[in-house]
């Protein structure tokens, strides 16, 4: 297998530090759903932004399964995850990982949610987003004082996956360098 040159760049320049500032970046976010935070450090291949790099960067490695959705599995991108993390893709049902735009990552139900004795089992779906902003549904539960809102690309999905839980998919939002965090544990408002 041969890689494009432009896969060997785009990696963590000071990986011990920028890994770690991310890490605790990422883990803000799934405490505190909603919240919206800021991560760098990855230069990925288009489609995907800098934050679903720098996850991506950070949560995988050679023993997670990723699967690349719609527009993201692209040639440059499969360089990219190669070089930088040794991910081995698969299929949507097996993923430990997925990135994709919501339209891209449909149907959702496909996703591994864990089982009875191992919810942990799940996939995490990375959510490539046009922005990030607090209106939208209301999120409530743990990590959240009163209430929060989110711009979520819809509602109905994260309801029945609420409706799993301890079982269910817990789902990172990114757009440019910024991330947001819906673990399987929070409430969406009907719209």
């Amino acid at each position: 297998m041969t890689l494009a040159t432009d896969a060997l760049a785009g990696g963590f320049v000071e990986a011990p530090v920028q890994s770690a500032q991310a890490f605790r970046e990422i883990l803000e976010v799934m405490a505190r759903p909603g919240m919206i935070r800021r991560v760098s450090g990855a230069t990925p291949p288009a489609p995907l932004s800098v934050a679903a790099g720098t996850a991506l960067l950070v949560l995988t490695d050679p023993t997670m399964r990723l699967h690349l959705a719609g527009a993201a599995n692209c040639p440059a991108v499969r360089d990219w995850v190669a070089f930088h993390i040794g991910a081995p893709l698969s299929s949507a049902e097996e993923a430990d990982f997925a990135v994709g735009t919501w339209d891209a990552l449909q149907p959702v139900s496909r996703f591994r949610i864990g089982q009875p004795d191992y919810p942990d089992r799940s996939a995490t779906l990375i959510v490539e987003c046009d922005q990030l902003v607090n209106h939208g549904p209301a999120l409530t539960g743990p990590g959240i004082q009163t209430a929060t809102w989110l711009n979520l690309p819809e509602t109905a999905a994260f309801r029945v996956n609420r409706g799993l839980f301890p079982l269910g998919f817990d789902t990172l939002f990114t757009a440019g360098d910024q991330i947001a965090g819906l673990p399987r544990s929070t409430r969406v408002e009907a719209i």
